[in-house]
């Protein structure tokens, strides 16, 4: 996998835009990755929810769930589904909406230097293999094209967040995703 510095694109994933985005703040490049988990309806996988989420476009009467979230406006740079497909949202230049209150080492607005990387999965269960391959090829990607992402730089939504959010959960493998990434 290959970043487009110029667009922000990363190479080979399906690119599809999110309006829940906007410009990051001045001399504010991305230096942290957030892992998040995402599933819609909540434990169910493979539906079309997570894309509808972040494209505005989630049909609150489809479930009972999306009800509360239907107003929503977040988005990820990216999700990697079960099957291991990535789909970009956001390019990585830009500001997504993924990480909302948060604070990292002392610096809050989490959203304004950071990349959002969404998982589909839960708390609780265990997370694909091909997951944490992509994953592991997304971040040697980022840290490529963006130097200022350091090997430290990567957290959990829960850790950003830990009064709202528990993100990725204790099913995420971190050790695994470490011995990959070395």
């Amino acid at each position: 996998m290959k970043i487009n510095t110029k667009t922000g694109l990363l190479e080979g994933a399906k690119f599809i835009a999110s309006d829940n985005c906007d410009a990051r703040p001045d001399n504010c490049p991305p230096e942290l990755i957030v892992v998040h988990n995402i599933s819609l309806p909540p434990g169910e996988f493979g539906g079309n929810g997570i894309v509808q989420l972040f494209c505005n476009q989630l049909d609150a009467d489809e479930h009972p769930y999306y009800a509360q979230i239907a107003d929503l406006k977040v988005s990820a740079h990216c999700l990697i589904r079960r099957d291991g497909e990535v789909i970009q949202f956001v390019p990585f230049h830009q500001r997504a909406w993924h990480a909302g209150v948060s604070c990292y080492k002392g610096r809050e607005c989490c959203n304004d230097f950071s990349i959002g990387i969404e998982l589909e999965g839960t708390d609780d269960l265990p997370y694909e293999r091909v997951q944490y391959q992509q994953l592991t090829a997304i971040i040697n990607s980022l840290r490529e094209a963006y130097p200022q992402i350091t090997a430290e730089a990567l957290t959990g939504h829960s850790d950003i967040a830990p009064e709202r959010k528990t993100d990725p959960g204790p099913a995420f493998d971190w050790a695994y995703l470490k011995q990959l990434l070395n």
